[in-house]
């Protein structure tokens, strides 16, 4: 893989609001690999692959959110091929089930 893997956490009120298609769009269109779903805690979780700039830019929308959300935190670490490949097979981007 060509590029980085970024784990991030988003807090605040993000889900019941759209987020999580919104990221899976915005990833989708932006030509990122990962996955997104919501956690039991209210947030929601996400990983992002692809070229640094384009995960980097990902990131930074992420902390606006959709005008629904509001956006408290954003937790980002550096993610492996071990979160990414959590994503379903044959999928760039997938929704999982909420943890």
């Amino acid at each position: 893989m060509n590029g980085v893997i970024h784990h991030v956490m988003v807090r605040g009120r993000v889900q019941g609001v759209g987020y999580r298609a919104w990221v899976a769009e915005l990833a989708t269109s932006r030509g990122l690999d990962g996955w997104v779903r919501n956690r039991r805690d209210g947030s929601v979780e996400a990983v992002f692959s692809g070229a640094e700039d384009v995960v980097s830019g990902m990131v930074a929308t992420c902390r606006r959110g959709p005008v629904s959300a509001r956006v408290d935190a954003v937790q980002v670490e550096t993610g492996n091929s071990d979160l990414l490949n959590l994503r379903r097979a044959g999928e760039r981007f997938s929704f999982l089930p909420t943890v």
